[in-house]
């Protein structure tokens, strides 16, 4: 669940506060000879000039994070860069723009008392009222200098506004989620605070922002009672006032967990005439049926995600605002810190197979998150314990960074393929690029790293056999798996310190670069390509005679 969401230790589900524990020391490294199953094969037959259908690059434009005071952190905008350094990304979302240790909402803020004291009149600047800009200036402002526009999640309740001061998430950073106890003021404060932002930085600017009403009001992040009908009031309230500033300025909810509420939200919105610029909404790929399509399906963590993506997508078609685009502002494979998950190789193929499958039905999917400076659970206690992040603390590449960065080589224009475990797209200059992914379960779940199995699901052998390009062309090849790019083999060896030492951190920032291509010559226009269980392929054969 967002910024909190389930993705946290804490959710609505009691059962899930157990599964997030910080994983402990395991067993050593995992054995590059581990045996396997004999290899299965497929032939793919791909013409580079076939016809073709866009492929906007969705997944990788958009990144969450942790909360809003963290972006101050040197730590996070190294993170930031180097993520953005190997893919598109252009947004990034964050909670808690309106936490009390970010600073805007003080009614009771005396500011001249200090120059009163000093027997000097007070000036402008020092009584300019309840809103201070100071934090909020210097959180945008850092982002635009790299580069990247903010996803604004309008969250949480300053304490001082809040209907009971008293009532708090139970996240490490204690956010309040009571409903505002003076809708007047709460519209004064998100007309304040976006009337400010347009100042600063230019209505031309921030119509190219995104405001997203609350964080995931269907769970423990809203106490409003009834949920869906507070929440519809908080939606109305804040979307009328930020139109208020302008009617450029774009806004959208429901920002549900478990793809909630849809249809419910668009209704009102009609009925009420309400504005509405976008649908925002979150899965896992461990969320279940039950919560997600209340059905009793065991729905594989490789389907869940665009199953659920399919679902809300359906419902916004069906609704009477059926033109209205769909973000799911917070995606990946798990909710809970699950090592053998989110730290794995796993993360390959399961990326590869997301994007596959949600193509065409969304307009951005922003992943969760791009860097594991991050505190829902408190101060982070070792560098793999399941964290979000593509980028362990102190900016260890985990393999779903190289993942990322192997699938940013995929064209924007996609060519039919019927299988469930490959890509084939030509790029703007023609290249052919295709990722082919051998997909297995994790090799363990729950918050303690779990050693995998010694017999494995098999290998996967792919025939390519193309058209289009040179029959005797050069492919670069580019590998994430048990060998390649995996840095946890390093940090088992190590003996997974939860400290690592200054040294220890230089050998492990080395051994989670992404592996060096290789390069592998066509044969009368074939080229076999064998896969591991849990890697991911990208193979990149450039324009060239064919």
């Amino acid at each position: 669940m967002t910024a909190c969401k389930r993705n946290s230790f804490f959710s609505a589900h009691p059962m899930r506060i157990a599964t997030l524990l910080l994983a402990t020391a395991c067993p050593g490294a995992l054995q590059a000879q581990t045996s396997a199953a004999p290899a299965t094969g497929e032939t793919l037959r791909v013409d580079a000039k076939a016809k073709s259908t866009p492929f906007p690059h969705f997944w990788e434009q958009m990144f969450g994070s942790g909360r809003a005071i963290l972006t101050l952190r040197d730590s996070y905008r190294q993170d930031l860069q180097t993520v953005k350094h190997v893919t598109e990304l252009r947004t990034v979302r964050f909670h808690a723009i309106f936490g009390d240790e970010v600073g805007l909402y003080d009614p009771d803020r005396k500011p001249i008392q200090f120059a009163q004291m000093r027997e000097a009149a007070p000036t402008a600047d020092t009584a300019n009222g309840i809103y201070n800009f100071s934090y909020i200036d210097q959180i945008y402002d850092g982002l635009l200098d790299q580069g990247v526009r903010p996803f604004v999640e309008l969250s949480f309740m300053p304490r001082k506004l809040a209907s009971d001061p008293e009532s708090q998430h139970p996240f490490w950073y204690k956010p309040n989620v009571t409903p505002p106890r003076d809708y007047a003021q709460w519209d004064a404060m998100i007309t304040a605070f976006v009337q400010h932002l347009v100042d600063r930085y230019g209505l031309d600017e921030v119509s190219h922002w995104d405001f997203e009403v609350w964080n995931e009001p269907n769970i423990d992040f809203w106490r409003g009672k009834p949920a869906q009908a507070s929440y519809f009031e908080l939606y109305d309230h804040t979307a009328l006032a930020i139109k208020k500033v302008s009617s450029r300025i774009r806004v959208g909810g429901p920002s549900t967990a478990q793809a909630a509420w849809t249809g419910d939200f668009l209704r009102h919105c009609k009925e009420k005439n309400i504005p509405v610029d976008f649908v925002s909404s979150h899965v896992y790929a461990n969320d279940t049926a039950k919560d997600i399509f209340q059905s009793n399906e065991n729905i594989p963590r490789d389907r869940m995600v665009c199953r659920a993506v399919r679902k809300v997508h359906d419902e916004i078609t069906s609704s009477p605002l059926p033109s209205v685009p769909l973000i799911f502002s917070e995606y990946n494979a798990s909710y809970a810190n699950e090592p053998n998950v989110t730290d794995s190789i796993y993360m390959g193929p399961w990326l590869a197979t997301t994007i596959s499958q949600c193509d065409g039905l969304t307009e951005a999917m922003s992943y969760w998150t791009f860097s594991d400076v991050f505190e829902e659970q408190g101060v982070v206690r070792t560098p793999f314990y399941g964290g979000f992040g593509l980028l362990a603390e102190h900016g260890i590449p985990k393999p779903a960074f190289n993942a990322f960065a192997m699938l940013h080589q995929l064209g924007t224009q996609r060519i039919a393929l019927s299988s469930d475990s490959a890509l084939a797209t030509r790029t703007e200059d023609g290249s052919l690029v295709l990722a082919l992914w051998n997909y297995a379960p994790p090799d363990g779940t729950g918050a303690t790293y779990t050693k995998p199995p010694a017999i494995r699901s098999p290998g996967r052998e792919f025939t390519l056999q193309l058209t289009g390009v040179s029959s005797n062309a050069v492919a670069k090849v580019l590998r994430v798996d048990e060998t390649h790019g995996n840095v946890m083999t390093t940090y088992d060896a190590m003996g997974r310190p939860a400290f690592p030492s200054r040294e220890q951190i230089v050998k492990l920032r080395e051994a989670g670069k992404q592996a060096p291509p290789e390069s592998v010559k066509l044969s009368k226009g074939s080229l076999k390509i064998e896969v591991p269980p849990q890697g991911l392929v990208v193979v990149i054969i450039g324009k060239g005679k064919a």
